[in-house]
C-alpha cells in the first residue's frame, strides 16, 4: 500500500484529490495539509521511530501556497529525506515550474487538470523510485541541459529560485510589502531582488513584467 500526504492550500483540492484515489486499491491518504509547515510536520511524524500512523510514502506537493511555497518545501523536505518521493502539482503551464522542480529534487511534476488513472500512474511510479516526467516535460529538460543552452534559454529561466518566487508574485500585481510578507522577507530585500528581476529580463517595470509574464504564458490557467 502506497500511503500518500496531499498537501494544498484549498479544501476543495484535497477532497478532489481524496475522491479521485478512492477507487484505487494500491493507494490510501495518509494524511492532509493546508500548507508547507504542516506538511513538514505531518512527514516528520510519520517516520519518527515511534509513529502511530502509517508512513508516508509519497508527497503530494501544490506549489502555489500561503507562509512557504511549494518549492521551499520541497527543498527542505529533500534535504532531511533525500528518498522521499514528492510529486509537485500546480496549475501553471508546465514551462512556468516544472523543469525548476526537478531540478530542485521532484520526483515528477503533474498539472492538476491530470485525470485520476494519470494522478494514479504517477504516484506509483514516483514510489517505485523513478521519475514521472510527460513527454512535454522531457523535452522541456532535455533543451535546459543541451550544450550551448545557457545562451539561448529564456530570460526568466536565468533567474534563481529565490528570484523567480519574487518575479511570479510581481508579474500578478502584488506589492513590494505584499511580497515581503508572503515570503517571511524585509521589504528593503525584495526590492534588491526585484532590482535583480528588472535587469536579467530587461524590463523597465512591473508593467512590463506582467506583460513579458504574458507573453511567455507564464501565468496560471
Amino acid at each position: 500500500m502506497i500511503h500518500v500526504l496531499i498537501c494544498d492550500d484549498h479544501q476543495i483540492v484535497r477532497q478532489g484529490i481524496r475522491q479521485m484515489l478512492a477507487d484505487t486499491p494500491d493507494i490510501a491518504i495518509g494524511g492532509e495539509a493546508d500548507c508547507g509547515p504542516e506538511a513538514l510536520r505531518q512527514v516528520r511524524a510519520s517516520r519518527a521511530p515511534q509513529a502511530a500512523g502509517p508512513r508516508i510514502d509519497v508527497v503530494l506537493m501544490d506549489i502555489a501556497m500561503p507562509q512557504r511555497d511549494g518549492l521551499d518545501v520541497l527543498r527542505q523536505l529533500k534535504g532531511e529525506y533525500p528518498k522521499l518521493p514528492v510529486l509537485m502539482l500546480s496549475t501553471y503551464p508546465d514551462k512556468q515550474y516544472a523543469v525548476r522542480s526537478l531540478k530542485l529534487g521532484a520526483a515528477g511534476y503533474l498539472n492538476k487538470s491530470a485525470d485520476s488513472e494519470q494522478m494514479s500512474a504517477a504516484i506509483r511510479q514516483v514510489a517505485s523510485g523513478r521519475l514521472f516526467i510527460t513527454p512535454a516535460v522531457a523535452e522541456q529538460l532535455a533543451t535546459s541541459i543541451a550544450p550551448g543552452a545557457a545562451g539561448e534559454r529564456p530570460l526568466h529561466e536565468r533567474l534563481s529560485h529565490r528570484e523567480y518566487q519574487v518575479f511570479q508574485r510581481l508579474s500578478q500585481g502584488a506589492s513590494v510589502g505584499e511580497i515581503a510578507e508572503q515570503l517571511a522577507l524585509s521589504s528593503n530585500t525584495v526590492s534588491t531582488y526585484r532590482a535583480r528581476i528588472l535587469e536579467k529580463t530587461g524590463a523597465r517595470n512591473d508593467v512590463e513584467l506582467a506583460l513579458y509574464a504574458v507573453r511567455a504564458e507564464l501565468l496560471p490557467v
